[in-house]
């Protein structure tokens, strides 16, 4: 769990820092650039969010395993 947490923050201050050097090197104007940013921004979301739905459903998976009785031997 850490390790997905600490990725998540990795990209989420990746983003930022890639999003903030754009802005300051785009050669596009600011309503085009706003854009193009919110349409990154909305995809980078659900990217992350579809891995952590993913995620889940794999974590579901494990526990429902491991709740299952198993023969020993």
């Amino acid at each position: 769990m850490r390790r997905m947490f600490g990725f998540l923050i990795g990209m989420t201050v990746g983003g930022l820092v890639g999003s903030t050097i754009a802005l300051l090197m785009a050669p596009e104007s600011g309503e085009q650039l706003r854009s193009e940013l919110r349409l990154r921004g909305e995809t980078f979301f659900n990217e992350v969010r579809h891995a952590a739905d993913e995620r889940k459903i794999e974590l579901r998976q494990r526990l429902e395993y491991m709740r299952e009785p198993h023969a020993e031997g």
